[in-house]
């Protein structure tokens, strides 16, 4: 508020009554650089709301079983995290509006109402009392593409195999597959259908935006929603990420670049960050969803303030698809990025919200670049992962974490990494293991990085 308070001093002495609008006017403009949560909203594999995530995590609990979405048996991995106990019409009155969203857009409409709710949204509702101007509501997820019909797919392929001719007959494949698939299920499955169906929820018209950038989606999404809401392009922002890649495409894909863990003896415990046993992430699903606002805004509407957004970094490992640049280049760059948009030094911050996937190359990379932006600092400063309990949400990874640090600020409580019961002695951060800790957290940093290189960082504060 330093550029505020300069502002203000310059008029005091000498501002009369006629000019008090232009006053509000300046006061308005300035804090809307400031960017903040007033709700937030989870359908995961831990738990169907904030609160259950937050009980579980500090408790250790596992979200990783074996796979009941389809019959697993046969892959490589047979188990995953999955959200359990969901019914997205416990959300809506107009559940025929969602009936044909993908899985990833049904968590979505929970997680949504959910964060509404607590900012004091009206949802459903063609004459909202809730202060805020449609027009200036924006949405932006990271959200994927939903799984294909892959019944009906393949069904059209075996009976379009012309075995005399030893190739398909795409006539004949056409026939079955247009004679079967629903039209509304393979549109929905367009990574762009959930902000559709929160804007129908919701009524709003402002920005609306969607990017897939993988395991760094959700952050994304986050951190250009505050940029929007701070150049005075919306007031509000929903945003976050939804994703369920948990198929047999999905999983199979993730198999075959050994991605994914195969410990099919302790499903449990499969999600080993930082350990020097780790053999690949869980593949996990769910929804995240953040209310960010102008400061403002906030306060024009006296709804609870949860925490403050102040700085994103991103950037591009420009290196290889699958592979991180062996000296960490693109999370280093973003993370110095993000410190620097939001004015501090790395000795300002108390918990980093790693990345944390239980690769061999994710863990051993995200260290060297932590130990390079954090410098003498890097050993003292809590780093954990919640995917070692969580498992792995894709695209909405990073804001399910952001919700668990603006969770850490608000109790004073870091969560652990589970598992970690043989560190790797290459990685020697802090990583809380297996325990959560109580100390001081008032500024946090959460990292997402995803296949093909990107790299986003969002970092969140105390509101003071």
């Amino acid at each position: 508020m330093k550029k505020f308070e300069v502002e203000t001093q310059r008029q005091e002495n000498s501002m009369g009554t006629d000019e008090r609008r232009k006053k509000y006017d300046l006061e308005d403009r300035l804090m809307a650089d400031r960017v903040v949560i007033t709700g937030m909203g989870i359908v995961c594999p831990l738990g169907n709301d904030v609160e259950t995530l937050w009980k579980a995590i500090l408790a250790g609990k596992s979200g990783v079983a074996k796979t009941t979405i389809f019959d697993a048996s046969t892959c490589p991995t047979t188990f995953d995290a999955e959200v359990k106990d969901y019914d997205f019409t416990e959300y809506t009155k107009k559940p025929q509006l969602h009936a044909h969203g993908n899985r990833g857009s049904k968590f979505a409409v929970g997680a949504a109402v959910q964060a509404c709710k607590q900012a004091g949204l009206d949802v459903e509702t063609s004459e909202p009392a809730d202060g805020i101007d449609r027009s200036r509501l924006g949405i932006y997820l990271g959200a994927g593409e939903g799984s294909v019909d892959n019944d009906v797919f393949f069904a059209a392929i075996v009976e379009g195999w012309d075995a005399e001719k030893n190739e398909m007959d795409w006539g004949r494949w056409a026939k079955v597959a247009f004679g079967r698939m629903d039209p509304m299920r393979e549109l929905e499955q367009g990574p762009n259908m959930p902000v559709a169906h929160i804007a129908m929820l919701t009524g709003a018209r402002g920005p609306t935006r969607s990017c897939l950038t993988a395991c760094a989606a959700s952050t994304q999404a986050v951190g250009e929603a505050m940029m929007l809401i701070r150049r005075g392009d919306a007031d509000v922002m929903i945003t976050g990420g939804t994703h369920s890649m948990i198929h047999p495409l999905g999983t199979m894909g993730f198999n075959r670049l050994t991605a994914i863990s195969t410990r099919n003896d302790s499903p449990e415990t499969a999600s080993r960050p930082f350990a020097v046993s780790r053999d690949g992430f869980v593949l996990g699903e769910g929804a995240a969803i953040v209310i960010l606002e102008s400061l403002s805004s906030a306060k024009k509407r006296g709804v609870e303030i949860l925490a403050e957004v102040v700085g994103y970094g991103s950037s591009s490992d420009a290196f290889r698809i699958t592979d991180m640049h062996e000296e960490g280049r693109g999370p280093i760059q973003a993370m110095t990025a993000a410190l620097a948009d939001a004015g501090i030094s790395y000795k300002d911050v108390d918990y980093i919200s790693t990345h944390g996937t239980s690769t061999t190359e994710n863990d051993s990379i995200e260290t060297i670049a932590i130990k390079a932006v954090f410098k003498e600092e890097a050993k003292n400063i809590p780093a954990s992962s919640v995917k070692s309990m969580l498992g792995h949400l894709i695209g909405a990874a990073g804001a399910a974490e952001l919700i668990t640090c603006v969770l850490a600020i608000r109790d004073n409580i870091v969560p652990p990494t589970m598992n970690l019961n043989d560190p790797d002695p290459e990685l020697d951060l802090d990583y809380v293991p297996n325990e959560p800790r109580k100390c001081r957290v008032d500024i946090a940093m959460n990292e997402s990085f995803g296949f093909g290189g990107q790299n986003n960082v969002v970092i969140v504060k105390r509101f003071t």
